[in-house]
């Protein structure tokens, strides 16, 4: 049932906050590979639940981005010995044309939050 997906949702949702509000800048303590993947293969799981995949690639825009480059970049180099990027994943190539890591940072949540926003007028137009 939705009950028990919900209380799944609002543990994942209150647990990631939790360590957000208290992982603050300077960070003392990096998620890593193990958090990051256990929590993105849940939000997958959900998405599939709710009948909503395409949502899910919606919203996570900014990894879908990431890994795009990573895939031009990679093809690019192999067919044509030629980088697209001057490094991927692509938040790095804008490192090396000269933005600071929280200009990065700030217009990535930005996007994040077009991201969610496009996803939530999705679920509104079906």
């Amino acid at each position: 049932g939705s009950g028990e997906l919900t209380i799944v949702c609002a543990a994942l949702l209150g647990g990631s906050l939790a360590f957000l509000w208290f992982n603050a800048h300077p960070a003392e303590m990096f998620m890593g590979d193990t958090g990051s993947l256990a929590i993105g293969g849940l939000i997958g799981i959900i998405a599939l639940m709710i009948h909503q995949p395409l949502t899910l690639v919606i919203v996570g825009g900014i990894f879908v981005m990431e890994a795009g480059s990573v895939i031009i970049q990679v093809v690019s180099f192999k067919s044509r010995g030629k980088r697209v990027f001057l490094m991927s994943p692509i938040h790095h190539h804008f490192e090396l044309k000269g933005w600071k890591e929280t200009k990065v940072v700030i217009r990535f949540w930005i996007l994040s939050l077009l991201f969610a926003l496009i996803g939530l007028a999705t679920l509104k137009l079906r």
